[in-house]
């Protein structure tokens, strides 16, 4: 017999057996209604106030985390502007030295040009030749008329032919006058060429400090934004972090590409070297460690020679001498040039391998003749292409650390935001979901009011009832002993 049946009146009826037992059981829920609300108000609290703790402490943590942020943000914005001011410093500077400084020189040269350039046109002026003192005699010769005498005809005669000799005379003086004057203004060109470019030199300078001096404008205008702390510089930082984290990222990406192709590459032939058969675990080989290790030790000695040159600032490097920091750079040099010489040695070196692995599958497939006959040219042209990537991508492999650098502070401000955006999700589902155990609480509430509704109803109406009537409800008093003797 179960229990379900042993509790049941009429186990034929089950329907009618619960109905009962609920109509039994409805008064004993309506006495327990107080501690039963009770019981559930503390269960309710007893979850949500915990929830609204997290939630409180997450959200906190959040607002905690976006100070943090928004102080680093602003701190890289800020070296970076620094930067870059002192960027268009050192090349103002570098203009003013190399260029500016020999201004009064290059205006001494441009003046002496333009005096000898005014003489030259001063001697190449036209000056029109004087008039002869026989012009008014021959004008006065010029009335006489030819009445048919001879004397006067020779006359003539011979004044014309003077004229004529003197006029071919004189033309050929203006002629030559005007070729002096043309020479004069052909001398006077490289001095016309020398001060145009003069002033076209000047006119770059120029135009170059006018370009750096609104570059230092621009960045002097970002820099009090951001020391401003306003949100609309923190949205533009975070926005080129964002880019400079994504980019980086590609870059990174590629590298790994180039990474996992050189490890190809010299994975093989390092079997040689360190011994095929050596097994750190059970499916690592110590000649692919070797590979490995080979590749790290590139990137790292890319990663100082980078710093060195001052292109990244991973590494707090200011305390050493600039010497030193020569000779950290041509060591770093020298090892990543002694490296690709290795990964140029080992390439060949694979390529022997491969060669004897296939002649030795030729061999025994019967194959000598087509070994023999390719070895020749077809062989070599990939020993020269992993000859080249052995050489290369070491150098390549160099230039990591610029991303890395980017990579590395753009994506603490990224993480930073994403995880400001992570608690105040977690804040949210923590609030939500305690008001949703709160409402459930009050769900529960009335559901067991919906239960007992029948004795809630008639407890309504008596309070109604004795709202309307408030005398009829009261007891009237029985008069004490002393007040009825009092009253014979």
């Amino acid at each position: 017999m179960s229990f379900t049946q042993a509790i049941l009146i009429w186990p034929e009826r089950p329907a009618l057996s619960f109905l009962v037992l609920f109509v039994i059981a409805v008064p004993f829920l309506y006495v327990a209604r107080d501690p039963v609300h009770a019981l559930i108000g503390k269960l309710v609290r007893t979850v949500t106030n915990p929830l609204r703790l997290i939630a409180r402490w997450l959200s906190g943590c959040a607002l905690r985390m976006r100070e943090r942020n928004r102080e680093v943000l602003f701190s890289l914005g800020s070296n970076e502007m620094r930067l870059s001011i002192e960027r268009e410093f050192e090349r103002v500077t570098t203009l003013v030295q190399r260029d500016l400084e020999g201004y009064p020189a290059l205006q001494r040269k441009l003046m002496d040009e333009i005096a000898v350039i005014e003489e030259d046109y001063r001697k190449s002026g036209e000056v029109p030749p004087p008039p002869p003192e026989w012009v008014k005699a021959v004008e006065g010769f010029a009335k006489i008329k030819n009445n048919g005498d001879g004397v006067v005809e020779r006359i003539l005669a011979d004044i014309r032919d003077s004229i004529e000799d003197i006029y071919k005379k004189i033309v050929a003086e203006y002629r030559g006058a005007y070729q002096e004057r043309h020479h004069i203004l052909k001398r006077s060109l490289p001095f016309w060429r020398t001060a145009n470019q003069t002033l076209l030199r000047v006119e770059r300078n120029i135009t170059g400090l006018h370009d750096s001096a609104a570059k230092i404008d621009a960045n002097v205008i970002k820099l009090q934004g951001i020391f401003g702390k306003s949100n609309k510089t923190e949205n533009v930082l975070t926005s080129s972090a964002s880019t400079q984290f994504f980019i980086s990222a590609l870059v990174m990406l590629i590298a790994a590409g180039g990474a996992y192709v050189n490890y190809k590459l010299i994975s093989l032939p390092m079997s040689a070297m360190v011994g095929g058969g050596d097994y750190i675990t059970a499916n690592l080989r110590a000649a692919e460690v070797a590979a490995l290790v080979i590749i790290l030790f590139e990137a790292l000695m890319g990663l100082f020679l980078m710093e060195t040159l001052r292109f990244t600032s991973l590494f707090p490097l200011g305390n050493i001498t600039e010497k030193m920091r020569g000779y950290l750079m041509w060591a770093s040099l020298i090892i990543l040039v002694v490296l690709a010489g290795v990964e140029v040695a080992l390439a060949v070196m694979r390529d022997a391998i491969v060669a004897a692995d296939v002649a030795l599958k030729q061999s025994l497939g019967g194959g000598e003749a087509a070994v023999a006959a390719e070895a020749g040219w077809v062989t070599r042209i990939p020993t020269f292409g992993q000859m080249i990537l052995g050489f290369t991508l070491p150098f390549a492999l160099a230039f990591v650390a610029i991303p890395l650098e980017y990579l590395i502070n753009s994506g603490r401000v990224v993480l930073g935001v994403l995880l400001v955006q992570l608690l105040r999700g977690a804040a949210f589902v923590t609030r939500l979901f305690a008001n949703l155990v709160r409402e459930a609480g009050k769900l529960a509430t009335g559901f067991y009011d919906i239960l007992i509704f029948v004795p809630l109803a008639i407890e309504r109406w008596v309070k109604r009832s004795r709202e309307q009537n408030p005398g009829a409800g009261k007891v009237r008093p029985v008069p004490t002993f002393e007040k009825q003797a009092a009253g014979r």
